[in-house]
């Protein structure tokens, strides 16, 4: 199965499959290693098709579709958890649910694993929810994180989460277990006893909820 970005339904059929493309060959050769007669190909369209459609920059065209993600990505987790109270619960929710993507759709997690750290659109898929989730839970208590360690922590998290991604993309573990344990040991590390970390690492996962149309 392959990502299908859909941050509303503003794009056409043509659209989608040219982004679905340019996702792919992105996170395949990098930014600077794909042209237009390689997207065409891909996606299947005349080069005519491509100019008409998207950017004739592939810089612009990336930098396009990262800004996608991180938005689609924000609301998708933010939907999913708007009845779970509890900013421990919340982050390991977030974190399984980037992991159980990419084992649903590879191509957007190879993109994800390539550039989250990397693009500074893709960066503020952390600097959201994860963000908020975390200040809410010192606040409360729930960690033990010293002034200051909050940026350290999110790259943690980020770090932990893109690792789940990567085990799962290479075969090396199961979605259920590379996100349950990412997830785990985040808590873990942020002050969760050890106990209570792997009982919301393995409760029930909700669904991820649907692109907003």
């Amino acid at each position: 199965m392959t990502a299908d970005i859909k941050v509303g339904s503003q794009f056409s059929p043509v659209q989608k499959r040219i982004q679905q493309a340019a996702l792919r060959l992105f996170a395949e050769k990098g930014v600077y290693g794909v042209n237009v007669k390689d997207l065409a190909r891909s996606a299947k369209v005349a080069r005519g098709t491509i100019y008409n459609n998207q950017h004739a920059s592939m810089e612009k065209m990336f930098q396009e579709i990262a800004s996608q993600l991180s938005v689609e990505m924000h609301q998708r987790v933010v939907a999913t958890m708007v009845d779970v109270d509890d900013p421990v619960e919340r982050l390991a929710i977030g974190i399984r649910l980037f992991v159980i993507r990419a084992h649903q759709e590879p191509d957007w997690g190879a993109f994800i694993l390539r550039f989250a750290l990397n693009d500074s659109a893709m960066r503020e898929m952390w600097s959201g929810p994860p963000r908020k989730d975390v200040a809410a839970g010192i606040a409360r208590g729930r960690y033990k994180l010293r002034p200051g360690q909050l940026p350290v922590a999110i790259v943690m998290i980020a770090s932990a989460a893109l690792g789940g991604i990567f085990l799962v993309l290479r075969a090396h573990q199961g979605w259920r277990k590379a996100g349950s344990d990412a997830a785990e040991l985040t808590l873990r590390a942020l002050g969760v006893p050890a106990r209570e970390a792997q009982r919301i690492a393995t409760a029930e996962l909700p669904e991820l909820a649907p692109a907003p149309r």
